[in-house]
Parts: structure tokens; C-alpha cells; sequence
């Protein structure tokens, strides 16, 4: 009898451990989550937002590093989440809806910004979780990434059409929930020559947050 007790417990602790050595690791958290870096996963589907961080603009100047050109106190966007795999790896957004307000000019014959606009949304943003948290702003099915800027002088209103062909860079931080570009260019494909022939694009966003989720929680990139 001791010796049947004696098997049964051994039996029992060899299952024991072979159950602890074949258990499934925990699965992996999803590249985006909200809240935390151990939060929920966002959904596909789910619509994120952003306006510029307080007391920063969105530039357009005539160099990556210059500050000659159209500086905006107001800008946010609006992006659908169309996937977010397990990390490590990338999610995929859809870029719909990115806007411009209460712009300014420094520019010698500029009199004012009378508007900015988006052309040829949406586009497709890609967020990686490798290191340096980069994104990548490519064109969509309608077409390369244009940028309108109209600007009012002392001769008129004139018009200044900039596109992108190839997408732009940026990167995402924790610190902030916030996502944002630097010299990002734009070639200049119609407009007189007070139009830079390139403009260089720079803002960033955060808090960006999940609208859609619950409390709407901030994002967080892992």
C-alpha cells in the first residue's frame, strides 16, 4: 500500500511539472493599447484622435531646419485602426480626416493664411513597435499625399500645391501619447515663385486618444 501511495504521488508530481513545462506562454500584448502598455488592445475599427500638443505648431517653412514660412497655432486628425497584430510588429491606420486652423506667415508679401487643406485622403499610417518607435505616412488609393496652402497678398490670393509621392516619417512616444513628424518634405507641383519650392512639414499630436474605447484612454505604442 505505501508503495501504490508512494507511485501515485511521484505519477502525480512528474504530471505536475510536465503540465508547468507545456502550458502556453502568455500571449503577447497587441502593438497599440489603451490606457497602459499592458491595457487592452484597440480595436480594429476603433477611431483615434489628436490635436497639436499644447503650445506647439504645425509648421510649413522653407527648410527641414528653417523657420521661414507658415506656422499654425490648431491642427488635429482623425484615424481608423484597420489592424493591430500582437506586438512585436505594426499596426496599420487609416488617416481620414487631418485639419489646419489659426495659421500665420512670416513670409515677405504674405498678408495672411487664408487655409490649409489635406488632398487626396485618406492616406495609410503605419506604426512599428521597433526601436525609435517610427511611423510611415504613405498615399492611399486616391492618390500621392498633397497639401494645399492658400495665402492672401497684397496682390491677391495665390495658391501653392505640394505633394508627396513616397510618404513622410515619424515616430510615436509613451511619454505624452504623442506622435509627430520633422522636416517632412512637400515638392511644390503648381503655384507662383512665392510658393517654396519645397515645404517641409512638421507638428505633433498628443494626447492621442481611442474615442471609441470606453472613457476614451489614451494610446500607448509597445
Amino acid at each position: 500500500m505505501r508503495i501504490s501511495r508512494t507511485l501515485a504521488t511521484a505519477a502525480l508530481a512528474s504530471l505536475a511539472l510536465t503540465g508547468a513545462a507545456v502550458a502556453p506562454a502568455q500571449a503577447a500584448g497587441a502593438v497599440l493599447t489603451t490606457g497602459s502598455p499592458s491595457g487592452p488592445a484597440v480595436a480594429v475599427g476603433d477611431v483615434l484622435t489628436a490635436n497639436l500638443v499644447s503650445g506647439t505648431y504645425a509648421t510649413f517653412y522653407n527648410s527641414a531646419t528653417g523657420t521661414t514660412g507658415v506656422k499654425c497655432a490648431a491642427s488635429s486628425f482623425s484615424a481608423t485602426v484597420t489592424s493591430n497584430p500582437a506586438a512585436p510588429g505594426s499596426a496599420v491606420e487609416r488617416l481620414d480626416t487631418q485639419s489646419f486652423g489659426s495659421c500665420t506667415s512670416n513670409v515677405i508679401g504674405v498678408t495672411g493664411v487664408k487655409s490649409i487643406s489635406v488632398t487626396n485622403l485618406p492616406f495609410t499610417n503605419t506604426v512599428s513597435d521597433a526601436p525609435g518607435n517610427p511611423v510611415k505616412l504613405t498615399p492611399g488609393a486616391a492618390g500621392v499625399m498633397g497639401t494645399t496652402v492658400v495665402l492672401n497678398t497684397i496682390l491677391g490670393s495665390i495658391s501653392c500645391n505640394y505633394q508627396n509621392s513616397t510618404g513622410i516619417n515619424g515616430t510615436t512616444s509613451n511619454t505624452g501619447n504623442t506622435i509627430g513628424f520633422s522636416g517632412q518634405p512637400f515638392a511644390l507641383v503648381s503655384g507662383p515663385s512665392l510658393c517654396f519650392s519645397t515645404g517641409f512639414f512638421s507638428a505633433t499630436y498628443g494626447q492621442v486618444i481611442d474615442i471609441t474605447a470606453p472613457g476614451q484612454p489614451v494610446l500607448f505604442v509597445n
